[in-house]
């Protein structure tokens, strides 16, 4: 019989590590994740990691995990793969509209896909950009998540950040900091980026295909961004859990810097 090779990893020494780095009760936290990145082998997997979590955040704190699902665009858009003209009418009209209960993530990774089905857990209701949230502000986390420009002022990220919450970065880079688009909505990069966006969704019963304002985020920066943020002294926490390295960033110092690094940095589009 084949014998399991490599670290063990717990529930419980998932929970350390997490208190460890500085995860507390009480915060209000959102997490981006690489499941593959904590190395080893996780017994339970990704409902382990997600108890962990929430058990170093306790009662009082609330966990928050983006759940988007970007698959639901207008085919005409598509590029990796692109569908044939001949399909995008019968992919308008036929496909599925968005559901907190049914949709799936699309390339969210296992964690936040296995935590949107978590009994307890809210999911907003954007069909693009949606978050799922457990615990003490869940509701106000994924309340009235704004159609327009779903990752600014009317999103869970600005709702983060009223609430003075924390970033965790678990397996991955500032290139998955999603704040960090809210940072892109609140800069003058927004004026230039306008775009108009489309999904299916259910209104008043009926499956509808909609439009929306969004901005085209731009992410490729992300990363330099970042980076400068930790040289300029930006709060941060560094260690690991498991084997993934990770971060915890209070969020709101981290949107605040990248607005004025944007502003100095990025070439509006409309120039």
């Amino acid at each position: 019989m084949e014998v399991m090779q490599g670290d063990l990893i717990t529930g419980e020494t998932l929970l350390s590590d997490l208190t460890q780095l500085g995860v507390r009760p009480g915060m209000t936290l959102l997490v981006h994740s690489s499941m593959k990145s904590l190395g080893g082998w996780v017994a339970g997997g990704p409902a382990a990691v997600i108890l962990a979590l929430e058990a170093a955040l306790g009662p009082s704190g609330t966990l928050i995990m983006p759940t988007h699902t970007g698959e639901l665009t207008d085919p005409a858009g598509w590029r990796c793969p692109p569908v044939q003209e001949a399909w995008w009418e019968p992919i308008r009209r036929t496909m599925p509209a968005y559901d907190p209960d049914l949709s799936p993530t699309y390339k969210m990774g296992i964690i936040p896909e296995c935590f949107r089905k978590q009994k307890g857990v809210l999911r907003s209701s954007h069909p693009h950009v949606s978050f799922a949230a457990w615990g003490r502000h869940a509701a106000e986390v994924t309340g009235s998540h704004s159609l327009d420009y779903g990752l600014g002022e009317g999103s869970p990220l600005s709702r983060i950040y009223d609430l003075h919450g924390h970033v965790l970065l678990l397996g991955v880079g500032h290139y998955n900091n999603t704040s960090l688009h809210l940072a892109e909505a609140r800069s003058r990069y927004k004026a230039g980026a306008q775009m108009t966006a489309s999904a299916p969704v259910t209104l008043d019963g009926v499956r509808q295909w909609i439009t929306f304002r969004d901005i085209e985020g731009d992410s490729s920066d992300f990363e330099t961004l970042g980076n400068d943020y930790e040289r300029a002294g930006g709060p941060v926490i560094r260690g690991r859990i498991a084997q993934a390295p990770a971060m915890l960033l209070p969020q709101r110092p981290l949107v605040d810097y990248a607005v004025e690094w944007m502003n100095h940095n990025r070439t509006n589009p409309a120039d």
